[in-house]
């Protein structure tokens, strides 16, 4: 068979077989799609597909057709980061700056410590967890990063299905949600820097700051159909120069969409846009997630660092937002609400994973763990929301 024949059977089982047991086994309230495809995605690489039929995983998932498939994947996952960064809302920020920053350095600050515990841990075990081209700060500082992410996307999805994001709570979570993707994105534009390409990444700023103040300046005189080619010709250009200064093409791609203003493309447009290329081509991410996925250090190893992971996590988030509505007088059972919803991982923890192992940041088995906590997490949402909402009474944004 021809390398396009290979890539098309492998676009029919990632698209059919996540689609078929999300639909049959009506997973909705427990596992949405989206967690069913990163899950279809790990079975489907190297640690368990390839592990049981080695033979059939070499036949199809070739280079050729893992080449082709990253191809897209690529693509897709610079759409949506770019998303991720338009629909950052900084003006609802500092508007209410103290109710923001007080919930966000709190409820970024507990998991992020926590997440570093765990991460030592996981070096005191075994050095393997680490990549090779990291500091020992660099994978603890990442991994507390990991766990203090929230997936502002899927968090938009999931608060439309749940009716609360026009809502006073939906919208205070929306700012919460977005403060904290700043911080943590700029956390790991820090873990990431290179000194042998200080030069560039300093070039790299100036050069994309300078150029945003002229986008921004144009971007309202064009017309709405030219902005769309405009914005995706930034997007392609930002990549590629953050990938060429060293930093990643997906920090390139959320910087690019920052200096963007969803209000100049229409809502409606950008939330169609979301969903088309979750439904399109994000499907493809999860496969080339679930093939670099590793169990080498054992299966019960990973998993337990998973747990554990997921424990910093959660905990440290519910910890962190109590606080945070102690001091603020939130009315009772409202943090525990606002925690769930904040504590959403799924993509964007999958995405930051991507990157730290793209540049050696830490191992292969350590990707692993946080796909699986990013999976986890993202399952216990929407039952604890549910749970939560009954008993939380809300209140006007702050």
């Amino acid at each position: 068979m021809t390398m396009v024949e290979k890539m098309l059977i492998a676009l029919i089982v990632i698209l059919a077989v996540p689609w078929l047991i999300w639909r049959l086994g009506r997973t909705e309230r427990w596992a949405p799609l989206v967690v069913v495809q990163i899950l279809t995605g790990i079975v489907l690489g190297p640690g368990l597909l390839g592990a049981a039929f080695p033979e059939a995983y070499r036949w199809l998932f070739t280079t050729e057709v893992i080449g082709a498939l990253g191809g897209i994947a690529t693509w897709g996952v610079m759409l949506f980061v770019w998303i991720a960064g338009i629909e950052l809302d900084l003006h609802q920020v500092w508007q209410r700056r103290r109710d923001t920053v007080t919930t966000v350095a709190l409820a970024t600050g507990f998991p992020m410590l926590a997440g570093g515990g765990v991460a030592a841990i996981m070096l005191w075990h075994s050095p393997e967890w680490i990549g090779p081209a990291a500091l020992e700060w660099q994978f603890v500082a990442a991994i507390g990063m990991a766990c203090a992410v929230t997936a502002l996307p899927i968090l938009i999805l999931f608060m439309e299905k749940l009716d609360i994001l026009r809502r006073p709570l939906g919208q205070r979570v929306l700012r919460y949600a977005s403060l904290e993707d700043i911080a943590v994105w700029a956390l790991l534009a820090l873990i990431l820097l290179d000194f042998d390409r200080l030069g560039r990444q300093i070039s790299f700023f100036l050069a994309f700051g300078m150029a945003a103040i002229g986008l921004r300046q144009l971007m309202p005189r064009l017309a709405q159909s030219d902005r769309w080619f405009l914005a995706l010709v930034w997007l392609a250009l930002c990549g590629l120069a953050g990938d060429w200064s060293g930093l990643h093409y997906m920090v390139g791609a959320f910087l690019a969409g920052t200096v963007l203003e969803a209000e100049w493309f229409g809502q409606a447009a950008m939330d169609r846009l979301r969903h088309h290329v979750l439904l399109i081509l994000m499907p493809v991410f999860f496969l080339s997630t679930g093939l670099r996925t590793e169990w080498a250090l054992g299966g019960v190893v990973v998993l337990v660092a998973a747990i554990a992971l997921l424990a910093a996590a959660v905990g440290g988030r519910l910890a962190g937002v109590a606080l945070a509505a102690h001091r603020l007088g939130w009315p009772p059972g409202e943090a525990r609400l606002v925690g769930w919803l904040l504590q959403t991982k799924a993509l964007i923890l999958i995405i930051f994973a991507s990157i730290l192992l793209d540049r050696n940041v830490i191992g292969n088995e350590t990707f692993t763990a946080l796909v699986l906590m990013a999976t986890f997490s993202t399952m216990l949402t929407i039952p604890m929301v549910t749970r939560g909402r009954s008993g939380a009474a809300t209140h006007p944004a702050q």
